[in-house]
């Protein structure tokens, strides 16, 4: 018999673990009231003893509340169980009731294609639903500040939802250095340079994580990789990374300054707003010009790495190919510029050593650097002067009239349109049964690679999940034999129980779950419930002989009766073995019945040898008479 499940602010069922993290664990869960699923995070109970961090939990998890935007995992109420430690000690474990989203996170994909670059399109449109949270939020004063893969969900529909506003706040604002929580080590590779140096954070420190996730989207990997938090820490202070294209050549050099822009050391010179972001991404998607601000920031890095004559700007002059040179590689120096002028700025910030200058440089190195500063200067100019171009001549308008339609199979409906869209094409959405996952493109028209104009209409078929078909009447069935009906509808076993009930054969089936007749989608799953063959002695003991009989009868029992004289009514059963006891069908159960004892009689008197001695008979003479 199953466990009365744990209730939490009298109505929310918890329900089995589904997820756990550094601060708290995530169970599915149950709101008896509304009748909804939700999931349900619990704060850690180490946690839960800290006071401070109680009182901070409580406010955030209030502000959380306060947040209502598509983007955003909902959170629907907040509360505290009251329960009692180890020790005997009450302690208060708070908790926190949000919407249960069905996808996958930003991680897990990304480890199921094992850390393989996404197609920037995809890329750029998932950032922007981070973006599109980011903005919602910081309107309403809440700072993430644990903007990460693992943090970020997609819907079987292809939506973005961001989760765990707040609990990451509370946990930052008690961590006073790297090494004092293990949440915020285990996020190093997601923190802004002012979060790594311990200062005050604010949206924009959200903004240079969003860089980071993006960068991992188009790469595969985070922008910083070291041995040690201590280590990525110090990259994200000092150092600059490579731009995606290095990583991904699909990246394009308006893409890479988008990118680059938003992972700005000082924070006054990054995105200021997470709008201001989304709007430079889509235009990278739609062919529209960026923002002067990341345009100058991109050049900005080119020029400051040819200067100090890295290994990158030898790379430029080497034997490349040239489109090695017109790509973001006129950004791609980027290494040491962004970090100098962090320096310039900040001096040494958190004990770092400034890093970018090599005295002991060869002087071929540093006219090489002059050379390559020359280069990166042009192709600055032209970047700048293609996108004047584009604005005087063209409008917004490509010149290319021609495209090929891209592959949008497998992709979520929401992204596989986004994609077109960005390729000047429209979608005609059509849904149909299909084995695919439900919500996922499963046919294109025009198929990839196909030339087409742009403007023109590509029609795609999105599953609606697989076909409905009826769950087969197997009841009566051996479980083999329902195994194979079952199987051949195109559905599935799962569990099999074994139920105690007499009233059908042993291994046959005595019901399944979804009942038969029911309709559900192919590939469902569907449960029996087999007879085990054992049944429950019942306790038959004070009946009468015939009723105890007739019950064991019933349940498949044999019964072997011994009478016993008794003081109880004649027929009455005094005992019986294997009472409660399981058993198989068919067992013998002893039954001790009553007999009434035999009538006593009043003993009779043995005879004596005593002679009985005859009468005294006197005789009087009968001729007696009187005178």
């Amino acid at each position: 018999m199953s466990a009365t499940p744990r209730l939490l602010g009298g109505r929310y069922e918890v329900g089995e673990l589904i997820g756990r993290g550094g601060m708290a664990e995530v169970h599915a869960g149950h709101d008896t009231r509304l009748g909804r699923a939700v999931a349900i995070k619990m704060l850690r109970s180490d946690l839960a003893r800290d006071h401070t961090f109680l009182a901070r939990f409580r406010r955030e998890a209030q502000s959380a509340a306060g947040l209502n935007h598509a983007a955003i995992v909902a959170v629907y109420d907040s509360g505290e169980d009251h329960t009692v430690d180890y020790a005997g000690a009450s302690m208060s474990v708070p908790y926190i009731v949000m919407e249960r989203v069905t996808g996958k996170t930003l991680r897990q994909l990304l480890n199921d294609q094992e850390h393989q670059a996404m197609d920037p399109v995809v890329a750029c449109h998932l950032t922007e639903g981070v973006l599109a949270a980011l903005e919602y939020s910081h309107r309403m004063g809440i700072v993430h500040r644990d903007i990460k893969p693992a943090n970020v969900m997609v819907t079987e529909h292809g939506d973005v939802k961001v989760m765990d506003f707040g609990i990451a706040r509370a946990v930052a604002d008690t961590a006073a250095t790297m090494t004092q929580t293990q949440a915020v080590i285990g996020t190093a590779q997601y923190l802004s340079p002012e979060q790594a140096q311990g200062q005050q954070v604010d949206a924009r420190s959200d903004l240079y994580s969003t860089g980071c996730l993006i960068y991992e989207l188009l790469t595969g990997r985070a922008p910083f990789v070291g041995d040690s938090p201590v280590a990525i820490a110090y990259q994200h202070v000092g150092e600059t990374p490579q731009p995606p294209s290095v990583h991904n050549p699909e990246v394009s050099p308006e893409l890479d300054a988008v990118v680059l822009h938003a992972l700005t050391k000082d924070r006054e010179a990054r995105y200021q707003t997470a709008s201001e972001f989304r709007a430079d991404l889509a235009a990278t998607r739609t062919g529209r010009p960026i923002s002067a601000a990341a345009l100058g920031t991109a050049a900005g890095m080119a020029a400051g790495a040819a200067a100090l004559g890295g290994d990158s700007t030898m790379l430029m002059a080497g034997g490349e190919p040239t489109q090695a040179m017109t790509r973001p590689t006129a950004v791609a120096g980027a290494a040491a510029a962004g970090a100098a002028a962090a320096d310039s700025r900040h001096g040494n910030t958190a004990g770092l050593p400034p890093i970018g200058h090599d005295p002991d440089g060869e002087p071929r190195k540093r006219h090489a650097g002059v050379y390559a500063l020359l280069i990166a200067a042009v192709i600055a100019a032209l970047v700048l002067v293609a996108f004047a171009g584009k604005s005087l001549f063209g409008g917004d308008k490509p010149l290319a009239q021609s495209v090929k339609v891209p592959s949008v199979v497998t992709l979520p409906q929401a992204t596989a349109v986004a994609r077109l869209e960005a390729m000047g094409l429209k979608a005609q959405v059509s849904q149909a049964n299909n084995d695919a996952a439900k919500g996922t493109v499963f046919d294109q028209n025009p198929t990839a690679g196909s030339p087409v104009d742009k403007g023109s209409t590509v029609a795609i078929s999105v599953s609606s999940g697989p076909g409905q078909v009826q769950v087969p009447d197997v009841t009566g069935f051996t479980e083999s034999s329902a195994r194979r009906t079952i199987e051949d509808r195109g559905l599935k076993v799962g569990s099999v129980t074994k139920v105690d009930d007499s009233s059908v054969d042993a291994g046959k089936v005595i019901s399944t779950d979804p009942s038969g007749g029911s309709s559900v989608d192919s590939g469902s799953t569907v449960n029996l419930k087999v007879a085990s063959g054992r049944v429950k002695v019942p306790d038959v003991r004070n009946k009468t002989l015939g009723d105890a009989q007739r019950i064991l009868s019933d349940l498949g029992l044999q019964t072997k009766t011994e009478f016993q004289p008794s003081d109880q009514p004649e027929g009455t059963v005094l005992d019986q073995n294997h009472v409660g006891e399981t058993v198989d069908a068919g067992t013998t159960i002893r039954l001790v019945v009553s007999q009434a004892q035999p009538q006593t009689s009043q003993p009779t008197q043995s005879p004596t040898d005593t002679a009985t001695e005859p009468p005294t008979t006197i005789t009087l003479p009968s001729d007696t008479k009187s005178k």
